[in-house]
């Protein structure tokens, strides 16, 4: 199973993915791609991992990713202070992956029926789901 872990600015939320996942799923094959070069740099420092920058590498990895996870702002376009360019955010969206967005209030984005838990609780949530998907394969 391919993981796509997608963040921007610092990259501090796919790295705590990145090591969760690694602790937690050792087996999965793990790509981080950063919007910038800082976050990938950091989201490499979360674990074993290959990684990648920009527009071309987003592309890329989600057509072939079985799972794409990222804070909820990758999937709109000019989100994360315009990291987020339209093609990023059209690949993620046409991508044939399961989608996991993690909620966060900075992106302006508010999901009604959602509740209010750290930041922690949600990457735990989703590495469970990714676990799943992984057992069906």
């Amino acid at each position: 199973m391919l993981v796509v872990v997608i963040d921007g600015q610092g990259g501090g939320m796919g790295r705590s993915i990145v090591e969760r996942l690694r602790a937690e799923l050792p087996e999965v094959e793990l790509v981080v791609v950063g919007t910038n070069a800082t976050a990938t740099a950091n989201m490499l420092k979360g674990g074993q991992a290959q990684g990648a920058t920009g527009e071309n590498a987003v592309l890329y990895n989600c057509a072939r990713a079985d799972v794409v996870i990222g804070p909820i702002g990758v999937f709109f376009a000019n989100a994360m202070l315009g990291e987020v360019t339209p093609r990023m955010a059209e690949a993620l969206a046409t991508c044939g992956a399961e989608k996991i967005a993690i909620p966060v209030s900075r992106c302006h984005i508010n999901i009604m029926g959602l509740k209010d838990h750290a930041l922690s609780a949600h990457i735990a949530e989703a590495v469970e789901t990714i676990k799943q998907l992984n057992n069906r394969s």
